[in-house]
């Protein structure tokens, strides 16, 4: 396990760089890169998913690059303050970002206005690791299956609610998306966070809602809530036991949480290579793939262009459901 720290691998920086070598950079004045620590900035806060993956991407990384990587937390906003920083940042390669989806993808499509453009002022670097959501119910519902709480929830249209961390959210929208395939009829309640959302269905204040596998199964495995379903495109490896949404009667259902690098846009096309590869190689690896495994996200590792197909599906997937909704967020 990667402690939680500010600094890392700084020890290992000179034997790296022997190693791997550094890339001299034209301009001005002929630099090479990295000549000093990397700020990788994670816009949520210690402790959460983001910012235990980036740890574990961090410490190899510097290894690689033979210069530490400093961990920056800016959380607020919906991971909108610290991707705002970033796309300000100067684009030398000594600043990074990694991120949910909800800044680069919902946050721009629900938001009147950002204090960044995504599309304009970051640049993919690679598309880092996914997670599928589960579907929790309280075992007071009395269903087991999904076509159960499907036809209980039609039966009692509009009688019945679920909870989400908010309008936008990866866990709102894979609801509602579900919802209207599924032809259901339910009362969105929003909340700050899933432990509020956990604490109200513990409490039978609702009915349903999707989640992250790790705030969801540690309540089902003791028996306090139930899951039904997961929204991976197949079944989840950690999770294999649960069907998918889509083999349980909604064909190519797929809604999952994933986090990415980027870097500001403009940073040099040398350095946005560099960096993929070494990530492309670090992500892939089973040491890599072990850390993600108590957290139930698989690995993905892909090029840059990988990661802007990714968000170019996903923008046009749910700026659809956003529109056809009309969702707005202040």
């Amino acid at each position: 396990m990667v402690k939680r720290r500010g600094l890392i691998a700084a020890a290992t920086a000179t034997a790296a760089t022997a190693a791997f070598g550094a890339w001299p950079l034209s301009g001005r004045a002929a630099t090479t890169w990295p000549s000093r620590p990397i700020r990788l900035v994670v816009p949520f806060p210690g402790g959460s998913s983001p910012d235990l993956i980036a740890r574990y991407l961090a410490e190899p990384l510097a290894q690689a690059l033979g210069q530490a990587i400093v961990i920056d937390n800016k959380p607020g906003a919906g991971g909108n303050i610290g991707t705002g920083a970033v796309a300000k940042a100067a684009p030398d390669g000594h600043t990074l970002l990694f991120t949910i989806q909800g800044p680069l993808i919902t946050a721009p499509l629900l938001a009147k206005s950002l204090p960044y453009d995504p599309q304009r002022e970051l640049r993919a670097v690679s598309f880092i690791a996914s997670s599928p959501n589960v579907l929790v119910v309280p075992p007071s519902l009395g269903v087991d299956t999904l076509a159960q709480f499907v036809a209980l929830a039609k039966q009692r249209a509009g009688a019945l609610n679920y909870g989400s961390i908010g309008i936008g959210s990866a866990a709102h929208l894979a609801m509602e998306s579900f919802i209207a395939r599924a032809g259901l009829k339910l009362v969105h309640v929003p909340y700050a966070g899933f432990p509020q959302v956990v604490n109200a269905m513990l409490a039978g204040q609702i009915h349903a809602g999707f989640m992250v596998p790790a705030i969801a199964m540690p309540q089902v495995k003791a028996g306090k809530l139930k899951a039904l379903a997961v929204t991976s495109a197949g079944r989840f490896g950690a999770l294999a036991e649960l069907p998918t949404v889509a083999e349980s009667g909604y064909p190519g259902f797929e809604a999952t949480s994933w986090q990415a690098l980027l870097a500001p846009a403009g940073t040099p096309e040398a350095i946005v290579r560099r960096v993929a590869d070494e990530v492309i190689r670090i992500v892939r690896g089973d040491a890599f793939r072990r850390e993600l495994l108590p957290l139930y996200f698989s690995a993905a590792g892909t090029s840059p262009e990988g990661l802007d197909s990714l968000m170019s599906d996903e923008r046009k997937r749910w700026g659809a459901l956003i529109k056809q909704l009309k969702l707005e967020r202040e």
